[in-house]
Formats: C-alpha cells, sequence, structure tokens
C-alpha cells in the first residue's frame, strides 16, 4: 500500500502522536506502541523471575531430603511462583502483545482510551513490585497461588502474607479488565474501512473472545480476594463456617475465574498459531468460520468447568457428571482448529523457519497435555490423581506448552516489526530445542511420580520413596529450560542492535501490520488504509487504498461501524499527560495502605480523586484547534 503524505505533514503527524521527551515525557507517554512494549519488558522480566523460583523448587526436590530451601521459605516460593506465572505473566503478556499488534492489524493509530491503558500498565507494575517487596522482605504470600480457604482466612495465616497477595489480585485484574475494555472497543469501533467482522485476522478474533472472557471471569475473583481480605483485616466471616460461612464458597468464585483463566491464556496463542501458519505456509487459513465458531465455543464452554477442579470436594456426583461432560466436550472446538491448521499445512508451501518451528511443537505439546485433561475429566481418576504430580505436569504441558511455545513463536514472528531487526535464526533454532527437549525431560516424569504417589506442594521426601532418579531427571529438564531462555534473552539483546535490518515485509505476510515500515510510525499509518479481503497485502490492488481528511495536528481517529466497519465519525483523543502515572501511584497507595489500616481506603481516596479529576480535564488547545478547522470554509 502507498502510505504517504507529503514531507511537511508526514513530519508534523510523527510529531503529534510521539511522546513527550525528557523524564517527564517518560512518565507521559500514552502511545500504545510504547506503553505495549513496557508492558512486554515488564511481563517478561516477571516470566524470568518466577523462572528462577521455579528453578529453586526443582533443585529443593532434585534429590531425597534436600536442604536447598526450608519448608516456610519453599511455601513462599512456590506460591509466588505460581502467582507471578498466572497473574504477572500469563495473561498480561497476551494482552501486552494484543495491543501493540491489534491497531496495526485493523488500520488504527491509536488503542481506544490511551490514556487508560497507560494506567493499566502502571497498576500492573506497581502491583507486581509490591508483592516482590513483601517477598524480599520476608512477608511473601505462602498459602498458594490459589490460596483455599481456610488455609489463607485469619486463623490458618495470621500477619500480612495473605493480605499482599489479595491486594496483588486487585491490581492485576483491574489491570486486566481495563486491558479487555480497551481491546473490544478498538476492535468493534477502529478497524479500517472495509474490514467487516468477517474479514478480522484470527488473532484480532482471539483477543476480542479473550476480552469478553476477561471482563465475565475476572469480577468473580475480585470479589473473592475482596471478601478474603475483608476476612482479614475487618473481622468478616465469608469463608468461616463456624460462624455462618462457607470455605467452599472461595472455589466456586476462585475456579469461577481460574478455569476460564486456562482460556484466557490459551486462546491468544490459538491467533499466533493462525498468523504464522498462514505466512509460512503461503496461504489463508482453512476454515475461518469453523476457526471463528470454534473459538467461541470454546469461551461458552470454558465457564462451564470450574468444578472440574472440585471433584474432591463433597458436591453431589449428578452434579460432578454434568462437569465432566462439559470437560470432555471443550476438546472439541480445540480440535476442530488442529484439524483446520493441518489442512492449512497440508496444502500449503511450508517455509521451516524458527517461528514455525515453535509452532509445530505446539501440536505435540498441545495433544499431549489435553490427553491428560481428558483423564482427569473422569471422576473416579481424578480422586486418585487430585494434588498429586500428575495435575503439576497436566498443568504446565496444557499452560507452558500450549501458551509459551506459540508466544516464543510470536516473539521471533514479530520481532522485525517491534524493532526492525531480525532475529539470530542460528540462536533461535538452538533456543527451540533446548526448550523443547527441556521441556519434555522436565514435566513428562512428573505424569510418572504422580502415578506413583508423589504429592504437589511438598518441600521434600524420604528416600525409601524411590521418587530421586525421575525428580533429577525434571530437575535436569528445567536446567536446560533456563538455558534456553537465557539463550533468548543474548538473542533478543544482539539482535536488537546488530541484528539483521528487516524492512516491512520481511516473512511476505498477508495481514495490515506489515504494510507500514518496520519499527511502525508513531501514527501507525499516515493514511488510513481501506480493506478489501482478510489478507489485504495479498489481495489484487484495484480500489482507492486510503481515507485522507484526517488532521495531522492534533490526535484524530476514525470511528467505524461494528459489524461492517464503515465510516460513522472521527473523534479526538487526549494528549500524552502524567497523570494517569500519578493516579496509578495514588491508587498503589490506597490498596497497599489498605493492608494496614482501613481508613486508608478513606484517605487515600483523596490523592486518587485529586489525579482523576486532572487526568479528565478538558484540553482546551485541542478543542479550539478542532473548531477552529471545522469552521474552515
Amino acid at each position: 500500500m502507498n502510505d504517504r503524505l507529503p514531507t511537511g505533514d508526514a513530519d508534523l503527524l510523527e510529531q503529534t502522536w510521539s511522546d513527550p521527551p525528557g523524564l517527564i515525557g517518560w512518565f507521559s507517554a500514552i502511545n500504545h506502541k510504547t506503553i505495549a512494549k513496557r508492558f512486554m519488558v515488564t511481563t517478561f522480566i516477571f516470566f524470568l523471575l518466577g523462572g528462577l523460583l521455579a528453578l529453586a523448587i526443582r533443585l529443593q526436590l532434585a534429590l531425597p531430603n534436600g536442604r536447598v530451601l526450608g519448608p516456610d521459605l519453599y511455601n513462599q516460593v512456590f506460591t509466588m511462583h505460581g502467582s507471578t506465572m498466572m497473574f504477572l505473566f500469563a495473561v498480561p503478556v497476551m494482552q501486552a502483545v494484543a495491543s501493540y499488534l491489534i491497531p496495526l492489524m485493523i488500520g488504527a493509530r491509536s488503542v481506544a482510551f490511551p490514556r487508560m491503558n497507560a494506567f493499566a500498565y502502571w497498576i500492573f507494575t506497581l502491583g507486581g513490585i509490591m508483592l516482590y517487596i513483601a517477598f524480599f522482605l520476608d512477608i511473601g504470600p505462602d498459602a498458594g497461588w490459589f490460596a483455599y480457604a481456610p488455609l489463607s482466612g485469619p486463623e490458618y495465616s495470621p500477619g500480612k502474607r495473605v493480605d499482599f497477595w489479595a491486594q496483588m489480585i486487585t491490581f492485576t485484574e483491574l489491570s486486566g479488565l481495563m486491558e479487555a475494555i480497551i481491546l473490544i472497543t478498538t476492535i468493534l469501533k477502529m478497524r479500517a474501512p472495509g474490514m467487516t467482522l468477517n474479514r478480522m485476522p484470527l488473532f484480532v478474533w482471539t483477543m476480542l473472545v479473550t476480552s469478553f472472557m476477561v471482563l465475565f471471569a475476572m469480577p468473580a475473583v475480585m470479589l473473592a480476594s475482596t471478601a478474603l481480605i475483608t476476612d482479614r483485616l475487618v473481622d468478616t466471616h465469608f469463608y468461616d463456617p463456624a460462624k455462618g460461612g462457607d470455605a467452599l464458597l472461595w472455589q466456586h468464585l476462585f475456579w469461577f475465574f481460574g478455569h476460564p483463566e486456562v482460556y484466557m491464556i490459551f486462546i491468544p496463542p490459538l491467533g499466533f498459531m493462525s498468523s504464522i501458519i498462514a505466512t509460512f505456509s503461503r496461504r489463508p487459513v482453512v476454515g475461518y468460520a469453523a476457526m471463528v465458531l470454534s473459538l467461541i465455543a470454546t469461551a461458552f464452554f470454558a465457564f462451564g468447568l470450574w468444578v472440574h477442579h472440585m471433584f474432591a470436594t463433597n458436591l453431589p456426583e449428578l452434579g460432578k457428571s454434568f462437569f465432566t461432560a462439559a470437560s470432555l466436550m471443550i476438546a472439541i472446538p480445540t480440535s476442530v482448529q488442529i484439524f483446520c491448521w493441518i489442512a492449512t499445512l497440508w496444502t500449503g508451501r511450508i517455509h521451516f523457519k524458527t517461528p514455525l518451528l515453535f509452532v509445530l511443537a505446539f501440536f505435540v505439546i498441545l495433544v499431549a497435555g489435553g490427553l491428560t485433561g481428558l483423564m482427569l475429566a473422569s471422576v473416579p481418576l481424578d480422586y486418585q490423581l487430585h494434588d498429586s504430580y500428575f495435575v503439576v505436569a497436566h498443568l504446565h504441558y496444557v499452560l507452558l506448552g500450549g501458551a509459551v511455545f506459540p508466544l516464543f513463536g510470536a516473539f521471533y514472528y514479530w520481532f522485525p516489526k517491534f524493532t526492525g531487526r531480525m532475529l539470530s535464526e542460528r540462536l533461535g533454532r538452538w533456543n527451540f530445542w533446548l526448550f523443547f527437549i527441556g521441556f519434555n525431560i522436565a514435566f513428562f516424569p512428573m505424569h510418572v511420580l504422580g502415578l506413583q504417589g508423589m504429592p504437589r506442594r511438598v518441600y521434600t521426601y524420604p528416600d525409601e520413596m524411590g521418587w530421586d532418579k525421575l525428580n533429577l531427571t525434571a530437575t535436569i529438564g528445567a536446567s536446560m529450560i533456563a538455558v534456553s531462555v537465557l539463550l533468548f534473552v543474548v538473542n533478543v539483546l544482539r539482535s536488537r542492535r546488530r541484528g539483521e535490518l528487516a524492512g516491512c515485509d520481511p516473512w511476505g505476510a498477508g495481514t495490515l501490520e506489515w504494510s507500514v515500515n518496520s519499527p511502525p510510525p508513531m501514527a501507525n499509518f499516515h493514511l488510513v488504509p481501506v480493506v478489501h479481503g482478510r489478507y489485504p497485502l495479498w489481495e489484487a490492488p484495484g480500489m482507492p487504498q486510503q481515507v485522507t481528511g484526517l488532521a495531522n495536528d492534533y490526535r484524530e481517529i476514525l470511528v467505524t461501524s461494528v459489524a461492517d466497519a464503515e465510516p460513522d465519525h472521527r473523534l479526538w483523543l487526549p494528549s500524552s499527560t502524567p497523570w494517569p502515572f500519578l493516579a496509578a501511584l495514588a491508587t498503589t497507595v490506597l490498596f497497599v495502605g489498605s493492608i494496614f489500616t482501613p481508613w486508608a481506603v478513606v484517605w487515600g481516596a483523596v490523592p486518587v480523586a485529586i489525579a482523576a479529576t486532572l487526568w479528565f480535564w478538558p484540553e482546551p488547545e485541542i478543542i479550539k484547534s478542532r473548531v477552529d478547522s471545522e469552521l474552515l470554509p
């Protein structure tokens, strides 16, 4: 596409959409690419921290009677590992990648609500920092990443450890909810003219479905954690059976969020898969409608599975049978997608590059994890394997294997767009094989350990149990994963400075993000494109390709209709400001202060209200600029 403006207009447009310079400008940035890159880097740092904690766990369990970690520190470490990976990495990193790519994929100049996007990043980062400061001060959470009541209640977990965990939930889920609202609005109202719902890239569909799941699921865990912290701090009794509460209520609320969260983590990588497979097989994905309907069906089924985690409780057996059926049926839409991808690869011309290697490994890992999931859907077998290392193996095959493999493929695929440079193919293949082999060495033996009776969440075991060889094997595999991730970090740092220049479209892909420079201009598109198919860069030209008339001297975007993406009206977006950061800082003071005194909610609301008021204060110079432009003949 010819996305060009005269030089003077292009320079003015870039200046308009750029972030301010200097230290204050750094805290004022609201450009979606800037925030998304910070989000990705921050979530990856949390991934590294979570990985180091996992390595500490494996070193402790490598040999019988291990002494690397004591029981108290071990409880903190495995709780921090699970909480980091589930709340500070898995869902946020998917939203971070989406907030960078989706405006580029749909032909928009920004995300909706750019200031809220910045606030979501800051509140997420400050919440994660709070949790790790607590951990390093020896007041990190120790009741597991699931924090089951009554273990997490005031009677069995005195002190402030669980309080910090519960407030971390509030931080991260508030950020996740805002990102979901931003992505839904962006996708439904800011698509380029001609990009009907039937022409959206499959990755955009996955994020639309995931964002609606976030809206319905995350309030449940926020409600649960709020009830938990009020039980602990102001003596309510939501989870205290002795005073009219119900400890099982925690599990219902938590897993009503927790099992859909598995699919919030899993569905976005399905979009990575579709983008990468289409590009490296040189053909559109087979069965577009079937793929979209499968995504929607997966989201619906995901909300009917939460008792899958509660088969060992005293719920009615007939009720458990319905959840068994749902747990089996959810495999059907995923299977449909797998067959569509296989058909695409089978009928295409495959180019074997590092992104595709990670995608092909996904097939092996996901099928293995999915089969063990079907096994655990059986109530009698689940009774035997519940809280054993078999469940740990299944969880990591589905989440680490089903999400992180496509995520690495996505980083290799879109890194040229993020930075303008290619990652090393040689280091990429080393990264892949070490990760793939190490992953299976680390987690496959855990299936056998679970069948042999090794329980989860034990910090050591005696010699006579016979678990030492398999645990040592798993630790060796975890070390290989660590080396693989280190290679990836070296590859990124090296390629960021000295990698091969990428150009606009180094892979020959067909979606809109590859039509602009790498890295993209600050405004994404100098001229808003017009779309005529699902793969615009593979479509034959012949009709006008751009929309003109948007302002260059203030941040103006085109709003389109929901279904058909027909132009509706123009809308100006606010400029850069530090108030989202300051509002996040004030909110952090309120949340952390409330751990120590309920009065922090009252007095802490004052600076939050001031920051929010100044955040939303009208910008008269922008309004005047727009009025003046409309008065011109």
